[in-house]
């Protein structure tokens, strides 16, 4: 038969069943909250295991009572994810926790003897991996993708097969919206559940393969799924589900089965924390840029919109679940956007910025990159109107919003530990070298038949980064004991390392001493603690903080740094307030020539500096973090651009399909960076 036809066919086929499922679709009840659950214990000092064991494993012969810095990422999709499934990518978890541990990988396109025609590598191995693959559509992807299952042959499956980009749209777009399932899921879905059990089954069975049981303790994988949420407005609301050990419940519950945050907590607390001793998780929201200010309202969620006020008990709960946020993937970065008025004066503010407050909308003409709006409109849904970002999809803003909620409540739910990941559709975590980059799939550019032309990935995309943890050994139980108390820091890529302490009494002369980070502890608190007051006399906080360059490789060498950067944000006479402030470093003559990225100028190998705060009030709410640039460097794009010989002042020398490296919204140059997690000061009472 013609494939116009067959084509035709399943798209008919397709769009009577979005009909259907639109038509069927009722707004989902609203959950009440279950009893309020204890934050997890506050950080302890280093020392004789400051973490409990809860699995059977050899004790690590590398343990450091003063915690190292561990690098990985935790958001990576594989093949049993449905998007990526739809963009061809054949790589399952066991593929992906090898890569992460240093292999060579093979990624689409593939050939005519299905063998890859790319192989891709990390620079450096990480040091622990979450596989979080959709648990929207486990079932439905291994129904569509095993010849050997019943339903293979429905017409869902077909248009999975056959028409990807439609699949897409029919799972990403139509079944999370409406929070529907479709294909052959049989009565109450039941069919659907249980293969998505077998899934979630073989992800874990994969999970645990690779981890890194013996003495040397090489590399830790974390079980995890992404809970998939999006409203109909377009707003992202997804986050991350990482469980501390190998107890963990039978099934990864997705969006569908718990319409809202406060439905995700409860199944945590009854199947997890309740119902199986020893299981314990944390979640993760993703980066905040495109959930249209959604991440920092209410957890209460109807179906176009947050409803509700967040009361004291809500925001103990977030504090519990989220201790950690997502302040950059591949989709761009969350802190702050210099071209909002509040940050305009702020260049760092410009890093890695989004055009648009979320997927799924209109382009209205002012926003370039406007995204899904098309898919909405072949089915008959009303895409909603697309506007650039405003204040409310930045961390900087939540974390303000937290102190307030602290004055007001007496409990902050937007107390996050910082962190940055890939959120790789390839199944390729770590992946973050700005060099030779393909591209992570997902909503970027997919090679499912054949390798674009021109650049492989669309301009507002980056290779995303790293989350880095502190902890004594590369074990589960230790790294899961950073996540709680959020001594994290968050990378665009690359891999400087940072402390930060903050303090009453640290000495001027702290950054030269060779015992700094024994007496950071023992002085005060690490990244992510809490200050504790003490009295109105006392003299302001001080804070220490440190930063040594990425070492790179031989073939990806690091940057000198620039400069660093404490941002403080403070509640004070009802008024909220920010402050950025250079504590080391400085502007230089650092500089990189476009033509062939080559960088010269000067820089840091390291930066240190004890820093106090000359306007503190005792009475006010505040938090401190800090931020850490390197010296500029091209941009990924700009590198493929320069070694295609493009010169923007030459028509001549653009090939087609590198139009985009002359673009006006086209950033050539970046500065790599790392994010501290907050410190915070609450007054006593």
């Amino acid at each position: 038969m013609d494939k116009r036809i067959i084509t035709a066919v399943l798209a008919t086929l397709l769009s009577t069943l979005l009909a259907v499922c639109a038509a069927a679709s009722e707004p989902t009840p609203k959950s009440a909250f279950s009893a309020d659950k204890t934050a997890p214990p506050a950080a302890k000092r280093p020392g004789s295991m400051p973490f409990s064991r809860t699995e059977e494993r050899e004790p690590c012969a590398d343990y450091d009572p003063l915690r190292r810095p561990h690098f990985g990422d935790l958001h990576v999709h594989t093949a049993w994810s449905f998007d990526a499934s739809t963009q061809d990518t054949r790589n399952r978890p066991i593929d992906a926790y090898r890569f992460a541990m240093g292999k060579p990988m093979g990624i689409q396109p593939y050939d005519e003897n299905d063998q890859p025609i790319r192989t891709i590598r990390i620079d450096r191995p990480l040091d622990f991996t979450a596989v979080t693959d959709h648990a929207a559509f486990l079932g439905e992807v291994r129904i569509c993708t095993s010849p050997d299952e019943d339903g293979y042959w429905h017409p869902v499956c077909l248009v999975h097969r056959y028409l990807p980009q439609w699949s897409f749209l029919t799972f990403g777009a139509a079944g999370l919206s409406y929070k529907q399932r479709l294909g052959p899921c049989g009565e109450n879905n039941e069919t659907c559940l249980g293969k998505a059990a077998d899934t979630w089954r073989d992800i874990r069975a994969d999970t645990e393969q690779a981890y890194d049981r013996s003495s040397d303790c090489t590399f830790t994988s974390f079980h995890g799924y992404e809970w998939t949420a999006g409203l109909q407005t377009g707003q992202n609301l997804h986050h991350n589900v990482i469980f501390r050990n190998n107890t963990v419940p039978d099934h990864a519950k997705s969006w569908i089965e718990t319409p809202s945050q406060v439905d995700l907590w409860d199944y945590l607390d009854q199947e997890c924390v309740e119902g199986l001793p020893g299981c314990d998780a944390v979640v993760i929201p993703h980066n905040s840029n495109l959930s249209a200010g959604l991440m920092f309202e209410t957890a209460y969620t109807g179906d176009d919109t947050a409803t509700g006020t967040i009361t004291a008990e809500e925001a103990q709960r977030r504090a519990r679940w989220n201790t950690l946020f997502e302040l950059m993937q591949h989709k761009g970065s969350s802190e702050c956007d210099n071209r909002l008025p509040i940050w305009a004066d702020e260049d760092a503010c410009g890093f890695e910025k989004m055009g648009y407050d979320r997927f799924g909308g209109k382009n209205t003409g002012d926003v370039p990159f406007a995204k899904l709006g098309w898919a909405a409109n072949l089915i008959g849904m009303e895409a909603p109107e697309t506007v650039p970002p405003g204040e409310a999809n930045f961390l900087r803003h939540g974390l303000k919003k937290g102190l307030q909620q602290q004055q007001e409540l007496g409990a902050n739910g937007f107390k996050f530990g910082l962190i940055s990941s890939t959120d790789t559709h390839i199944a390729a975590p770590g992946l973050t070298m700005e060099t030779n980059h393909p591209g992570h799939g997902g909503a970027g550019m997919g090679a499912r038949d054949g390798l674009p032309v021109g650049l492989p990935d669309e301009l507002e995309y980056n290779p995303g980064g790293h989350a880095v943890l502190y902890a004594e050994e590369n074990s589960r139980d230790a790294l899961f004991a950073a996540m709680q108390r959020r001594e994290a820091y968050a990378t665009s890529g690359t891999r400087p390392v940072v402390r930060f302490f903050g303090g009453w009494d640290y000495s001027d002369d702290l950054c030269e001493s060779a015992n700094m980070v024994s007496m950071g502890y023992t002085g005060g608190v690490p990244m992510g603690g809490d200050l504790l007051p003490r009295g109105e006399s006392a003299s302001a906080p001080r804070f220490v903080v440190s930063a040594t360059m990425d070492s790179g490789t031989e073939e990806y060498p690091g940057n000198p740094l620039q400069r660093v950067q404490i941002i403080k944000g403070w509640y004070e006479q009802d008024e909220l307030h920010e402050r950025v402030i250079d504590v080391a470093g400085g502007a230089n003559d650092a500089r990189v020539d476009i033509n062939n990225c080559e960088t010269s100028g000067s820089g840091h190998t390291e930066l240190c500096s004890v820093w106090e705060d000359p306007d503190f009030n005792p009475q006010a709410q505040a938090f401190y973090y800090t931020r850490v640039l390197e010296n500029p460097s091209c941009r990924w794009s700009q590198r493929i651009c320069a070694n295609a010989g493009v010169r923007c002042d030459n028509p001549a020398t653009i090939p087609p399909g590198m139009e985009n490296c002359c673009v006006p919204e086209h950033r050539k140059v970046i500065q790599e960076r790392a994010w501290s997690s907050p410190i915070w000061y609450t007054p006593a009472g």
